[in-house]
């Protein structure tokens, strides 16, 4: 048993997994398990450049994160940076910030390494669960990019697109500096298109209708879990491997693209760091399922985060 530490740093959130891993059962022991709404991608799109408001948002939640690693006693610590970090110019502030602050350097990885992580902590416990076909397509909904990811056991073949929740927000539903309350049917269409290319570029090496089994992580996806269960609070375990239909997808997107700022706050399961952007991310998973045929949608809270902790065990 080792008791690992794994941080993803993503566009809109940044979270923690303290974890003792059993490699001989394939198993995670979770100890602790958070999540911090930074917005690391705010205005990313835009500029090429991190705000220096989203580095001091994120700097404040490493050095929370940085108490707990030290808590657990985690032998083991791995720090992944995605999107916004990726695409940045001035990344190197964030990675001398991070240095300072946990003492180890943020791997700005691939598209294609957040795919297998994605990959791997995803399917990892699903082997011979409630009779889920293979192959599967693991799809990560994330703030600055999309992961599609289809394999058994293995891997076998994986692409990052540029559609996120944030990004889609920033580039298509703000006007005048604000989210358009509720958007316009322009606006929708434009995201829509938006989102229906970057599929088509995903399809060109991802064989996205041949998997049987879709299954969808990150915050989009478990939140539109926990409104299609009506949950009166965010409940990890009920959304873990829950499973919502296409139909069921289409009426919470329709609602949540309809909605204004405060009909979506004041759903007991959102978190308020999701109100604006949970729209576009809904609409991502649509499109997906409409794409691929998927009847549902198998909801995993596992994901990158659990990927990366094997990595380091």
């Amino acid at each position: 048993m080792t008791r690992v530490a794994a941080i993803d740093c993503g566009t809109n959130s940044i979270r923690l997994l303290v974890a003792d891993a059993d490699p001989a059962t394939g198993e995670l022991t979770d100890l602790d398990r958070r999540m911090t709404i930074v917005r690391l991608g705010q205005g990313v799109d835009r500029t090429g450049r991190l705000a220096p408001e989203a580095l001091a948002r994120t700097f404040a939640a490493c050095r929370e994160y940085a108490e707990v690693v030290k808590e657990h006693g985690a032998e083991r610590l791995r720090f992944v940076a995605t999107s916004a970090s990726r695409d940045a110019e001035n990344r190197d502030d964030f990675v001398r910030g991070v240095l300072d602050i946990l003492g180890v350097e943020p791997e700005v990885i691939s598209g294609g390494q957040e795919a297998e992580f994605s990959f791997t902590g995803a399917t990892k416990e699903l082997a011979g669960r409630d009779h889920l076909d293979k192959p599967y397509l693991v799809v990560d909904i994330g703030g600055g990019s999309t992961e599609f990811v289809v394999g058994g056991d293995h891997v076998r073949a994986a692409r990052s697109v540029d559609v996120g929740c944030v990004r889609m927000t920033e580039r298509h539903l703000v006007n005048g500096g604000a989210v358009t309350d509720p958007p316009t049917a322009e606006q929708v269409a434009a995201m829509r298109a938006d989102i229906e290319a970057a599929l088509d570029l995903a399809e060109q090496t991802v064989p996205l209708r041949e998997a049987r089994t879709l299954v969808g992580l990150a915050g989009s996806v478990t939140t539109v879990s926990a409104i299609a269960q009506e949950l009166p609070e965010y409940d990890s375990a009920a959304i873990h491997h829950s499973r919502v239909s296409r139909d069921r997808v289409r009426e919470i997107t329709d609602w949540l693209l309809r909605s204004t700022h405060a009909e979506r706050a004041a759903v007991p399961s959102m978190h308020p760091g999701r109100v604006d952007v949970i729209g576009a991310g809904a609409l991502v998973l649509l499109s997906i399922m409409e794409r691929t045929g998927a009847e549902e949608v198998v909801v995993s809270e596992h994901d990158i985060l659990d990927g990366i902790a094997w990595s380091v065990a």
